[in-house]
């Protein structure tokens, strides 16, 4: 059975077998980690695949201008360096007895995977420019997380590549 998750204005549908979850709006991630050490950062989705824990972060910046300073790359580092963190605690210590169980699940994983999935205008102009450039983003990743994913993907519902057991199709919104 397929399961469909929405982020932002993106539809993911998850193939079969696949064990997708909505990672920061966990009771345990909210509730419980969210403050620990003065604050943490979460990935959109955490999914497991076969022997792989995916850790998902979408950035959609058709409609709307990047306005952080921080680098793209040191963000989503950040955010994924904290979920790791997260789903370790959780597998202890959430409260939610499902959330415990996928957290114990995906620690055990014998691979993890980073992705990036990154919309940006397809015909960029001076009113909707390009945000970033994704090949400066993916080598910061492969620089940053080289010890949790020696190849980072960085991807958009046009190009995922044949490997990630995921589609996304945009929403109306």
């Amino acid at each position: 059975m397929t399961t469909t998750l929405t982020e932002q204005q993106l539809a993911f549908t998850f193939a079969d077998g696949a064990e997708p979850s909505q990672y920061d709006d966990w009771s345990f991630y909210r509730n419980q980690f969210n403050a620990v050490c003065g604050g943490t950062k979460a990935v959109d989705f955490v999914c497991l695949d076969g022997d792989q824990l995916w850790l998902i972060e979408v950035k959609d910046y058709r409609r709307h201008r990047r306005t952080k300073v921080i680098d793209l790359g040191d963000e989503i580092a950040h955010k994924v360096r904290d979920t790791l963190a997260g789903l370790v605690a959780a597998s202890c210590n959430a409260n939610d007895a499902e959330e415990r169980h996928m957290a114990r699940q995906a620690v055990g994983r014998s691979r993890l995977r980073v992705v990036l999935h990154l919309e940006q205008p397809r015909n960029p102009s001076r009113l909707f420019p390009r945000a970033v450039d994704p090949d400066d983003v993916r080598l910061k990743l492969k620089q940053r997380l080289k010890a949790v994913d020696p190849h980072p993907k960085v991807v958009d519902q046009f190009a995922l590549g044949a490997e990630v057991p995921w589609t996304v199709d945009g929403v109306a919104g």
